[in-house]
């Protein structure tokens, strides 16, 4: 199929990570154990929102969606990439790897999403606390967590219409350990230039104004909380800061160092190396970041095993 210049690509072969059989079977456990903590801390977090009425506020309704996010966008790579690590040849269908592209962008750009609306959330806590109420409101949660995944869905249509709409005829060989639209391009048989520029746009819509209000919000919230009078609360406040705009930093840097640049003709090993920062790892450490370490979920976790 390779070899017929004229005949349309009717699968694709993912390099994946290593070919090398020792690294393979090292990536092998590394990505079980990340995927397995991955289900694991994601539903545990559904599960406990869900079952324990203390945790029915704006901020964990928001934890739930996030969780469920994750929990998709994890399984929709790393269960593909531990089945082709245990194989020689690794392919994918043409169907698969668009069904893949499509469910990526969806979740992946939805939480780009609910990570701003977050920010937000935790700036009206921190700097309007006595009008959170009010303003913070059922309604409003619901607009904007729907918001959210309306604009994942409108990202993710819009990235693959214009991916999948490029023919792919004869290099049917992607560099790559999963179907993303900056690999697939690498493929195809005709200019890419307004795909890409299409990519770019929706890159800016929903990477780079998400982290520009996540970070307005975060300059916010230490503005305020540098002038609290008690020492323990700023400690606390700063602890939260930082682990969340780790988890931020990590996603949305290795997010836009893959969708927001010019499009270059080889997939070198730091693309793929980025990529599994927002596809394995972010995931991962969402649901240890933000809310394993709360007293408010540990008390929901005791109420619940208590039961």
């Amino acid at each position: 199929m390779g070899e017929e210049n004229q005949s349309s690509v009717t699968e694709f072969v993912l390099l994946g990570l290593s070919q090398d059989p020792k690294t393979q079977v090292l990536l092998f456990f590394l990505f079980l154990v990340i995927y397995l903590l991955t289900v694991l801390g994601n539903l545990l977090i559904i599960v406990l929102i869900h079952a324990d009425s203390r945790l029915h506020t704006p901020m964990y309704f928001f934890l739930r969606n996030l969780s469920f996010a994750d929990l998709c966008f994890s399984t929709t790579t790393v269960p593909q990439v531990l089945a082709h690590l245990l194989v020689k040849r690794k392919t994918i269908s043409f169907a698969g790897c668009s069904t893949q592209m499509v469910v990526l962008l969806l979740v992946g750009c939805t939480e780009c999403a609910l990570l701003a609306v977050m920010s937000y959330d935790r700036y009206v806590a921190v700097c309007k606390p006595l009008h959170y109420s009010t303003i913070m409101t059922h309604w409003v949660c619901v607009w904007l967590a729907v918001g959210s995944w309306v604009s994942g869905a409108f990202v993710s249509l819009v990235d693959t219409t214009f991916t999948l709409r490029l023919p792919y005829r004869g290099k049917n060989i992607i560099n790559h350990f999963f179907c993303e639209p900056p690999a697939l391009l690498k493929l195809a048989s005709a200019d890419t230039y307004s795909t890409e520029m299409a990519i770019f746009a929706m890159g800016v819509v929903i990477l780079l104004a998400p982290v520009s209000l996540i970070l307005t919000s975060y300059w916010n919230i230490i503005s305020t909380v540098i002038q609290m009078q008690s020492g323990e609360g700023r400690l606390k406040a700063f602890s939260t800061c930082g682990s969340h705009l780790i988890v931020v930093l990590l996603f949305y840097g290795s997010a836009i160092f893959a969708y927001m640049r010019p499009n270059s003709k080889v997939m070198n090993e730091r693309d793929k190396t980025m990529s599994v920062f927002y596809s394995a790892v972010t995931p991962m450490l969402n649901p240890i970041i933000y809310s394993l370490r709360n007293k408010d979920v540990k008390g929901a976790l005791w109420r619940v095993t208590a039961k």
